[in-house]
This record gives C-alpha cells, structure tokens and sequence, in this order.
C-alpha cells in the first residue's frame, strides 16, 4: 500500500481514520494532533476501507519496548511513499540499497530481511530500525516483513568460500563450498519462496538481482563448489517472469566496492556485454538502479544486463529512464 508521509503531520482526533485502530497506538495532543508510539508501516487493521483519504501506517513490531513518536500518514496533499523491503540486507549490496532507501524517506519506507540477528546488529539496527530477522528457505519466516509492503527488492545469493585448510602458497585452486546454503536452496528455493509470498501479499513490483553468464551453463561460476549458481539464478528469474507480478530483473556483472554514480552505466541482453571489456559495475550503482526501477514505469516487466564503463570514461548517468527505455526484452 502506498502511503503519503509527512514527519509533522496533524490530524483531528475525531478523525474517521481512528475509531478503527486501537487507541493505545496514539498519543494526542492538546492541540488534537497525535504521533504513533509504535513504529509501523503495515495496513491498518480495518475491517473495511474507511471514506476518509487519509491512513495511518502502523509498526511492524507492535510489541516493541521502545516507543517512538512517529507519524508515517497518507494526507490528501503529498507524494506517495513506497514501502520496500530488501531481503538480503545483511550482504553488501544489499545494505546500500536498504540504507539508500532510508536516506530517501519523502519516496520510501525502508524495510530489510537478515538471516540472523547478528546480521541485525552489524547494520546497527535495533527495534526502531525496519528490520526484520528470517529464513528466506521457510516461507512462514518471510510474512511479518512482507505484510503491507509495496515492492519487494531481492538481494539474497549464495556466496561461495573457499574450503578451511586452503593454503594459497601451494599455487594449488581452492575447494569451494557455500557454508550460508547452496545456490538451490539460495537461488532457487529462497527466491522462489520470496516470490510467491509476495504475490500472496499483493506487492505491486519485485526486483530480483541477478547476474550475467546464465546464458552459458559451461560458465566456470557454475563449477564452484558444482552449484550450479547461475543455473539456479536463472532459473528463479523466470519463475518471476511467468509469476504475474510486475517485475524488473537486474542481472549485474563483476561486482566491485566502489563509489557510485561517477561511470557511465551500460546495459545489455542475453550477455553481450561479456564479450566486452566492460564487465563490471560498482555494487553501490547496482543498488541505486535496483531503486530507481520502482520509480520509472519503464523498468517493469524487463531483464536487462548491468555493466558500466571506467569511472573517467564517458558521462556519468543520471538519466535512468532513457537507461530502461534502450530495453525491451522481457526476460
């Protein structure tokens, strides 16, 4: 549900909004405005639409400890306010996005899944921050951070690592495994899950991250650790295509960890650009591309390839609408 937000917002208390939220969730002033205690950006609990325009988004921890007076409200004058949750918010892509978004708060309302709660903790996050803790494997785990959101951004990945014992003096190649889960259970049964909870909750977009090279099965990504880790991607990217949902699929080649939005950002299909020099995209573009494809109609329903040139070369982009309008495949 996309609301409206404002940081001071005022609303009579006689509101027709009101009767149907549990007062103890306000506090009133003697000016008759009121803030939330408790931190929210789900639905309202309503039994029925109410005809006043106006909706109050509550916290998604209603039994948090610490109160917060907060006012996230959909007023008739305003801009409307997505609510996103990115699920793999723990890894170092998928933090950039979670924190863009919350940097953003007159377009978002950040939400991000982690798969422990020290995952939780090394963001820095406590019980006013949107986070939530899940196994994106068991689908039950998934629905208190899904319920209410708008779009759904899907950063989780299988990682390899190299086996413990390597010694890289040998000049031998390490043995790689995927201690957090394998990319079926990752990359396949993971996203699916997230997939079809959020259709179940009738999110309007998900955005999946992906990676170029599915094209090619022989890809030595595939051999690590034999997980088959682009096979599976693939194979959760077109299950998303032929879900029915709004989509976008971002599949990004070699990640780097550097700044973003000083290169020129490249796209492509069916892994052309790996035939070229250009491989590669900062992890910090990646994220604000997966965001801008909520905002821009013609990133929906499209895969694209997502490279850049070196920064210095060309013209920085900052047109992301002319960047999704030069693609019209689907998948």
């Amino acid at each position: 549900m996309a609301v409206t937000t404002s940081l001071v917002t005022f609303l009579p208390a006689k509101s027709p909004c009101l009767p149907s939220v549990h007062s103890s969730l306000f506090s009133f002033s003697k000016k008759s405005s009121f803030c939330i205690k408790d931190k929210s950006f789900s639905l309202l609990h309503q039994t029925s639409p109410p005809a006043f325009p106006h909706y109050v988004s509550l916290g998604h921890r209603a039994s948090t400890s610490r109160r917060i007076c907060r006012v996230q409200a959909m007023a008739a004058e305003g801009t409307d306010v997505k609510i996103v949750l990115v699920t793999g918010a723990g890894g170092r892509t998928g933090r950039l996005a979670y924190e863009r978004l919350k940097q953003r708060p007159e377009q978002f309302v950040a939400r991000g899944l982690v798969r422990t709660e020290e995952g939780k903790a090394a963001i820095g996050g406590d019980d006013d921050d949107g986070l939530f803790v899940g196994d994106i494997t068991k689908p039950e785990s998934l629905k208190p951070a899904i319920a209410g959101i708008d779009a759904l951004i899907i950063l989780t990945s299988a990682v390899p690592k190299p086996k413990p014992g390597f010694d890289p003096s040998t000049g031998g190649r390490p043995d790689f495994y995927f201690p957090g889960g394998t990319p079926e259970d990752v990359d396949w049964i993971g996203q699916k899950a997230q997939i079809d909870a959020a259709k179940a909750a009738g999110v309007k977009q998900i955005v999946l991250i992906g990676s170029m090279g599915g094209t090619d099965e022989a890809n030595p990504l595939n051999k690590l650790g034999n997980g088959n880790i682009l096979i599976w991607k693939r194979k959760a990217e077109q299950y998303l295509a032929d879900s029915g949902v709004p989509y976008t699929i971002i599949r990004a080649g070699g990640l780097q960890d550097k700044d973003g939005g000083v290169r020129e950002l490249l796209v492509g299909v069916n892994d052309e650009i790996l035939k070229t020099e250009e491989r590669t995209i900062s992890r910090a573009d990646v994220a604000e591309v997966a965001i801008q494809a909520l905002l821009i109609e013609e990133a929906k329903n499209k895969a694209l390839d997502l490279a850049s040139k070196a920064e210095g070369e060309g013209t920085p982009t900052t047109d992301f609408k002319a960047l999704f309008s030069s693609v019209t495949t689907r998948f």
